[in-house]
């Protein structure tokens, strides 16, 4: 009996520690295609993270906050965000607000077409990533800085008003991510996360419908919204689980076909493991994760995610 409570008081000992483990405070510093717009994803779990801008928003950042939770991962995750806003608005209004505590990680994302006024110019990019982790970097010199290279737009590649009419889907997200790669040597970036090339894998694949204009095929996703210019849920959903595997090392598909935030959101278990097979797929491709075993308990079936 005496050997029974001694194992108890272990594991109570052990169980301490692990719940003891600090935290790692994220900041999303970006816009609408980090707080959701145009799907459930936008006031998804607000609870589970900080919006320093007080507007309710969960959105990529809760996605991601729900993944470590379920990786037992303590992170403490917070965002500042504005619609269709570049770095010079964060720069220009929001400094007070971001700087009010030094952060850990940092994940910024800028303009989805580069530069509002001319799309595909990469200088302002380069210009104001580098002002904001200088700024980030006197808060914490030891802050480990990502930048977010988003997707193609479908309303500026099908469209003859688009700025990449004429050219191939994958183009527009190749050359987002060339814009980041340029602003991340500038700034000393540590990595740039492959949010838009993973989009691009997926249509390759045939896991998503690369044209929604006309018509989204049966048995494959749409990763834009209504507007063809921000995500669906899958799209977010696909986002965030790069975000997840990028900051984190995990490799996604650890989170399981039965993961609860997609089962909330209304995905089925096919489209979770496909998106999560995406994911990896494309940061294995970039040498971010490496394969991984579930070593988590597991679901028999989708449940939802456990209240913080």
């Amino acid at each position: 009996m005496k050997r029974s409570w001694t194992l108890v008081a272990l594991v109570t000992v052990g169980l301490s520690l692990v719940q003891a483990q600090p935290s790692t405070s994220v900041l999303f510093v970006g816009n609408s295609f980090t707080f959701g717009f145009g799907s459930p994803v936008r006031f998804y779990r607000p609870d589970t993270v900080t919006d320093l801008n007080n507007e309710g928003i969960g959105g990529v950042p809760a996605l991601f906050k729900s993944f470590a939770d379920q990786a037992g991962l303590p992170y403490d995750v917070a965002l500042e965000t504005r619609g269709g806003a570049g770095f010079e608005f964060h720069l220009d209004n929001k400094l007070g607000v971001i700087g009010r505590r030094p952060w850990d990680k940092v994940v910024m994302q800028g303009q989805s077409m580069l530069d509002l006024e001319k799309p595909g110019d990469s200088s302002k990019l380069v210009a104001t990533s580098k002002q904001l982790a200088d700024f980030l970097r006197s808060r914490n010199p030891k802050t480990e800085l990502f930048l977010n290279a988003t997707w193609s737009r479908a309303d500026q590649t099908y469209p003859q008003k688009g700025a990449w009419f004429g050219k191939s889907i994958e183009v527009m997200a190749r050359d987002v991510r060339v814009g980041n790669d340029k602003a991340a040597a500038a700034a000393a970036i540590k990595a740039v996360i492959p949010v838009g090339e993973a989009w691009t894998r997926a249509m390759q694949t045939g896991v998503a419908d690369p044209n929604p204009y006309d018509g989204i095929e049966a048995g494959k996703l749409d990763l834009w919204t209504y507007d063809h210019y921000h995500a669906s849920t899958a799209g977010y959903y696909l986002e965030a689980l790069v975000i997840f595997g990028s900051l984190t090392g995990r490799d996604p598909r650890s989170l399981g076909e039965n993961e609860c935030s997609g089962y909330e959101l209304g995905l089925d278990r096919t489209q979770v493991r496909a998106l999560q097979q995406v994911a990896f797929d494309e940061l294995a491709a970039a040498s971010s994760v490496k394969p991984a075993p579930l070593v988590l308990p597991k679901p028999v079936n989708p449940e939802r995610c456990r209240a913080r």
